[in-house]
């Protein structure tokens, strides 16, 4: 990357937001968890005050709420406010770490307070990036429950005439699950969220504008479908959990979770048959 295209993203000025900070506060209510459940077809008992909520449910708390007027073409909110004003069209969640401290549990008020902690710009296959790095601590009544730290990453448009970089064939775990990918799993995910973001549910859009080959998946839902996956073997939920996105996955056709023991940890990663890995993560008890 040259010195030209930084200068032309003004890193400089999108550094002065590090070290920017919000505060919000949401309730995690029985029907929250009843939707969110069933979004994800995880059996479970009615939700109860007291009882602890499903991981990674946090991510659907407190969201950015913007009027419908004020949304970008992406349908996302317009940029600026607590996040950099990053002027690349394609904004992805890339991954991050979550450490849980406590249960978060039915019938919580929950605040999050987050802050701003780096915006760094790297040359990549497809052009540049721009990384912004916000870490989130969630608590209850005082008491941390968890402590986040989320990288998202922003791009330049692909260049329809360039080929894709080849990217090894993932292998299968120890133990695997097919997820059946459609479009109202991925509308009703964004909805939970709140999320606006048009990859995920307008076809065209995804297809005709930014040039993928179908709706996008959500790396927090292959975040969340991980983790499930990992308490389910483990017969509890990790105490620390580890993810990053690799490649993207589309609508047009299903995907497997994928887990082997590594150590005292698990190894965990989403892919599709004959695919790359998308996304890989780690998920530790200790």
């Amino acid at each position: 990357m040259s010195d030209k295209n930084a200068a032309e993203l003004d890193l400089e000025h999108l550094r002065g937001w590090i070290g920017r900070e919000e505060r919000v506060s949401d309730v995690v209510t029985p029907e929250l968890v009843r939707r969110f459940n069933a979004t994800l077809d995880i059996e479970a008992s009615v939700p109860k005050i007291g009882t602890p909520a499903p991981p990674l449910i946090h991510l659907c708390l407190a969201p950015t709420v913007a009027a419908t007027a004020q949304l970008g073409p992406d349908g996302h909110a317009q940029r600026g406010g607590f996040v950099p004003p990053v002027p690349l069209p394609r904004r992805m969640w890339a991954g991050g770490e979550v450490q849980f401290h406590n249960a978060i549990r039915v019938g919580d008020a929950v605040e999050r307070r987050s802050s701003v902690k780096d915006v760094d710009v790297k040359p990549g296959h497809s052009g540049r990036l721009c990384f912004v790095t916000v870490e989130h601590t969630l608590s209850v009544e005082g008491t941390p429950a968890l402590t986040e730290i989320q990288n998202i990453v922003y791009r330049d448009p692909t260049d329809p005439s360039q080929r894709a970089r080849p990217m090894p064939v993932a292998e299968s775990g120890a133990q695997s699950r097919r997820i059946q990918v459609s479009a109202p799993l991925l509308f009703r995910y964004s909805a939970l969220m709140f999320n606006g973001h048009r990859i995920h549910y307008d076809r065209s859009y995804a297809t005709e504008v930014e040039g993928y080959p179908g709706l996008v998946v959500h790396g927090p839902l292959q975040a969340t479908l991980l983790v499930h996956f990992a308490a389910e073997l483990r017969g509890r939920p990790p105490r620390r959990f580890a993810f990053r996105s690799q490649a993207p996955l589309f609508d047009d056709g299903d995907f497997f979770l994928h887990a082997a023991e590594d150590g005292d940890r698990l190894s965990l990663w989403t892919a599709r048959e004959g695919g790359p890995v998308a996304m890989r993560a780690i998920a530790s008890w200790t």
